[in-house]
């Protein structure tokens, strides 16, 4: 749960970022923890801002426009977000740009290379961005788990999420199981798992047992199971330790390795499989499509890389990845996003002072789209027998409109 800024050019040229990391402050708890991650974000969001600032020779009154970050997400991290960028954009007149995080994961992969920002500024035609809408998006990350039909800003259509845990969130529970104590746990796991063979342990594939019609074929995924399958496995498999403080012993580690790696290849096929299913529908809907975008703080797992890219090709796509950097959240996307709404004239007027100081507007639940027909949606109930289950609606959630209580200003 990381605090960032950064300043971009109309041409998508960074010119400066800041990244403020809190994985020291939550690690010891075991998961973020919600209040302190506030504070995490209250304690750098000034400096954050001042140093991207700073690295792009600019001040805020030089800016076109302010984005942030409303939802989804934990509300008391957005509103300090949201506040910050209220109090920029009512002092500097700035319009302010509402943007959706899931949807700047999603459009990062559009930020132009270097070479086309550079050939462009120096008076060339400009191209086009790429890949061009429509496309099929997969997000993975910690919080989210879902197959997207993309057809432009704005406009999304989800074929599948997830029934459960998302993949970002099994990777991490599971590093924890492991004794992984670093936050994030995945990217750790990962590397546990190089070391380790991954048909040592038959895991149970998720949702292969599954009764149910629609998941079985539908793009939902589940990683529960496999989780706790994980969990009992590694109670019977992983020797324990005689003695914490010293090193850990060789067969203790295989054993622990020889775990992540089996997980890592059943986490890796389950997600194949949706995606393969996804892009079916995404075809069969959108002919015209011809890129696979994969973004979100999984997407910088290797096998998880590897694994969609064979799924791309055999569906007749490209696909597309942010650099790893840009997979875990960061001020560039947001900022990115920003470039492209601003563009579309989807931006707010300058906020009064009065309201910046009082209020903000944040969606900590904000459905980036409608559902297909076809997909049965998160955590949807069983229908009794002899009915059939329906596609749940998907309204947009309505902003949240918070008062904040007035900070006693210092003696």
């Amino acid at each position: 749960d990381d605090t960032g800024a950064a300043v971009l050019d109309g041409l998508g040229a960074v010119l400066g970022e800041a990244l403020a990391s809190q994985a020291g402050i939550h690690e010891k708890w075991g998961g973020v923890v919600p209040r302190l991650a506030q504070d995490g974000h209250r304690n750098a969001i000034d400096q954050t801002v001042e140093e991207a600032l700073k690295r792009a020779g600019a001040a805020p009154a030089d800016l076109s426009a302010v984005a942030v970050t409303v939802g989804p997400g934990l509300g008391l991290c957005l509103e300090v977000g949201v506040r910050k960028a209220l109090q920029i954009a009512a002092e500097h007149r700035l319009p302010l740009v509402r943007v959706h995080h899931m949807e700047a994961h999603t459009l990062v992969t559009r930020l132009p290379p270097a070479d086309a920002i550079a050939a462009a500024a120096a008076g060339g035609p400009p191209q086009e961005l790429s890949p061009a809408f429509p496309f099929l998006t997969l997000l993975v990350s910690g919080g989210h788990n879902m197959a997207v039909l993309t057809r432009g800003i704005g406009s999304h259509t989800i074929l599948g999420s997830t029934l459960d845990d998302s993949v970002g969130e099994a990777f991490d529970k599971t590093a924890r199981t492991l004794g992984i104590a670093q936050i994030p746990g995945g990217p750790h796991l990962e590397k546990l798992a190089r070391e380790g063979d991954a048909g040592a342990h038959r895991l149970p594939k998720p949702l292969s047992k599954t009764r149910d019609p629609w998941l079985q074929k539908s793009c939902d995924y589940s990683f529960s199971g496999l989780k706790t399958a994980v969990r009992s496995l590694c109670e019977k498999a992983i020797p324990a330790l005689a003695d914490k403080d010293a090193p850990e012993p060789d067969e203790r580690r295989r054993a622990r390795a020889d775990i992540a790696a089996s997980f890592q290849r059943v986490a890796v096929e389950h997600l194949c499989e949706r995606a393969g299913r996804a892009a079916e529908w995404a075809t069969e809907q959108e002919p015209e499509i011809k890129s696979l975008v994969v973004a979100g703080g999984v997407a910088a797992n290797q096998q998880v890389r590897q694994g969609l890219k064979e799924v791309a090709e055999d569906a007749d796509l490209e696909m597309r990845c942010p650099p790893p950097r840009l997979c875990v959240d960061n001020g560039v996307m947001v900022a990115w996003a920003g470039v492209e709404r601003l563009r579309l004239g989807l931006y707010e007027e300058p906020p009064s002072a009065a309201r910046a100081d009082h209020f903000v507007e944040i969606r900590p639940r904000w459905p980036l789209g409608g559902r297909d027909p076809r997909s049965t949606g998160p955590m949807v109930p069983k229908p009794p027998k002899g009915q059939k289950r329906k596609a749940p609606p998907a309204p947009e959630a309505p902003a949240q409109k918070q008062q904040l209580q007035q900070e006693p200003e210092a003696p």
